[in-house]
């Protein structure tokens, strides 16, 4: 069995692509989270949401490749190149045979099919994109990295919800281990602020009210007072490496994926369940062969929503217990908001980044804590704790599937 080490991380999120200017918001409770009515494409007058201002495709792509790169594509290509560029891996010396693509993602391209429609339904057009196909399909990020990477190892698209990303990064991971990889990039990727997505989640009613004092704490995780959550959008890629491959060339490791799970609730399409939870982490830590006390801190799933946070902090509390040793809990959905597809991977580097600087983020606009939610939080600042050695990274989607990922620190 393999060791797998992080050797490398690239993002695109509503705080911009620098992994140190995202770390210094994150960390110090700065939500990105505004009103869409500033976005003139979307109008809605009194709705939120975390997206990327000033992404420019044409600083990144030329213009022949835009008409078949949807938003999500051109997100994971961005982060992607920058997870390759940390790592320094030289492509010119790889077994290309060695190297997959593993991409999660919730929609896919949602914006680009949303367009499609409105061409052909909204306008009565039958004169749609001639590359509409290779455009709008779910695995067209991964196809692109494969393409610019030449990588023709494994290349999976996984879509499960808000677990999408986890899942991924995981499977990826296992590929390694099992020694059927050497060179993995993983991540997640979502782009989904159109008008009749998000039309589609306000007719769920899980998305949180525009907070009166200020639009930017509107979501707030574990709260007594939070109404739901708020959509977001980037994406986060990771360069994962066999440990002797990495060591061999002199890589600088910043982490090692130490264990993962993908489990399933099987039983409601969108209530969580606190077993199904329960399993899943559980399951992480066996595959980590580590024990619940081990574990320093947890980013979790955190969305916002009644059902959601106190169903999570109860499984929490029955693998942690409940009492001074048990690790600090926090989420940063209230900061990035809430990317689906792209969630765990922009989470699992804020886990990342937690364990490198031992400093673990706070849950932004966490005034009173709901009863039901008691864990051992973050609240206001970011809290320094010297001896972080491991920490996991919950997701928890609709459908059902649970994807949690454990991360070590390398000293």
């Amino acid at each position: 069995m393999q060791r797998v080490a992080v050797t490398g991380w690239g993002l695109v999120s509503p705080w911009g692509s620098d992994p140190v200017l995202f770390q210094q918001a994150v960390f110090n409770g700065r939500s990105a989270i505004q009103l869409l009515a500033k976005r003139p494409e979307n109008p809605w007058p009194d709705r939120t949401a975390a997206w990327i201002d000033g992404f420019e495709p044409r600083a990144h792509f030329q213009f022949s490749q835009l008409s078949t790169l949807d938003r999500a594509s051109q997100f994971a290509l961005v982060s992607a190149r920058a997870a390759l560029q940390m790592s320094g891996l030289d492509l010119n010396r790889l077994d290309l045979e060695q190297c997959g693509v593993y991409v999660g993602t919730g929609m896919g391209s949602a914006g680009s099919l949303e367009a499609t429609y409105s061409t052909f339904y909204g306008e009565g057009s039958r004169r749609l994109k001639p590359l509409t196909v290779p455009l709008v399909m779910s695995n067209s990020a991964a196809a692109h990295i494969a393409i610019e990477t030449g990588f023709v190892g494994p290349n999976v698209t996984f879509s499960s919800a808000c677990a999408s990303s986890a899942v991924s990064i995981g499977e990826a991971a296992r590929k390694i281990r099992y020694g059927e990889a050497s060179v993995m990039l993983a991540g997640g990727t979502e782009a989904l602020l159109y008008p009749g997505v998000v039309h589609a989640w306000e007719a769920l009613r899980t998305l949180a009210d525009t907070d009166p004092r200020d639009p930017a704490h509107s979501c707030k995780p574990f709260s007594k007072n939070r109404t739901g959550m708020v959509l977001g959008e980037g994406a986060a890629f990771f360069v994962l490496e066999s440990w002797e491959y990495a060591e061999n060339r002199g890589a600088v490791i910043l982490a090692e994926l130490k264990g993962s799970s993908s489990t399933s609730d099987s039983g409601h399409l969108t209530k969580p369940s606190i077993a199904g939870q329960v399993r899943a982490m559980q399951a992480a830590l066996r595959d980590a062969n580590l024990q619940p006390e081990q574990i320093g801190y947890i980013n979790a799933h955190g969305t916002g929503t009644q059902a959601n946070d106190s169903a999570e902090a109860a499984a929490i509390r029955a693998v942690f217990g409940m009492h001074e040793a048990s690790p600090w809990v926090s989420s940063t959905k209230a900061v990035h908001g809430h990317l689906l597809g792209g969630a765990s991977a922009l989470e699992f580097l804020v886990t990342l980044l937690a364990l490198k600087d031992c400093s673990v983020p706070p849950t932004a606009n966490l005034e009173e804590i709901d009863p039901e939610c008691e864990m051992n939080h973050v609240i206001g600042a970011p809290t320094m704790t010297p001896n972080l050695r491991y920490a996991m990274s919950n997701s928890f989607a609709f459908g059902g599937t649970s994807g949690v990922l454990i991360a070590a620190a390398v000293n």
